[in-house]
């Protein structure tokens, strides 16, 4: 069995038909290239290394994270890379999330934490994950890692 197939099946039981949901979502709706691997202790979906030889932080053996889905104990985590620094990706799923969502919008920097299975918008992170490429992606990662140096 892999990571990822190992992972899902050790989630809690109350995140489990939501995580799953979630999983199939962007399973759905992931833009083509990204791989599915367990990264950072839970399933990520990469730019694979043979598309981007030099690795996230330059790191070589290890590829570039785009969006991960994490069980917690009191919440799902979706961290999606592509929302922090793009400020009008941002500004748009926010906007959305408040027409679809009866509570506050919990969220950091790249996490969105979903603590109410009920309240979790499975259509708009469908269309979250979809809006960019891995092309468009790497090019954020480019940029921003250029200001980083």
């Amino acid at each position: 069995m892999d990571g990822v197939t190992d992972y899902i099946e050790n989630i809690d039981e109350k995140w489990q038909e939501s995580y799953q949901r979630l999983a199939e979502v962007m399973a759905e709706n992931i833009p083509e290239g990204f791989i599915l691997r367990l990264q950072y202790g839970m399933p990520t979906y990469v730019v694979p290394l043979s598309v981007f030889p030099d690795g996230y932080l330059d790191r070589k053996d290890e590829p570039l994270p785009f969006i991960s889905l994490a069980a917690q104990k009191n919440h799902l985590s979706l961290y999606h890379m592509g929302i922090m620094g793009n400020k009008k990706l941002l500004a748009w799923f926010q906007e959305e999330y408040q027409k679809v969502v009866p509570t506050k919008l919990n969220m950091g920097k790249s996490c969105i934490r979903f603590s109410n299975p009920k309240n979790i918008p499975y259509e708009l992170i469908g269309e979250l994950v979809s809006k960019i490429s891995m092309e468009e992606w790497i090019d954020s990662y480019m940029r921003f890692a250029k200001k980083d140096k």
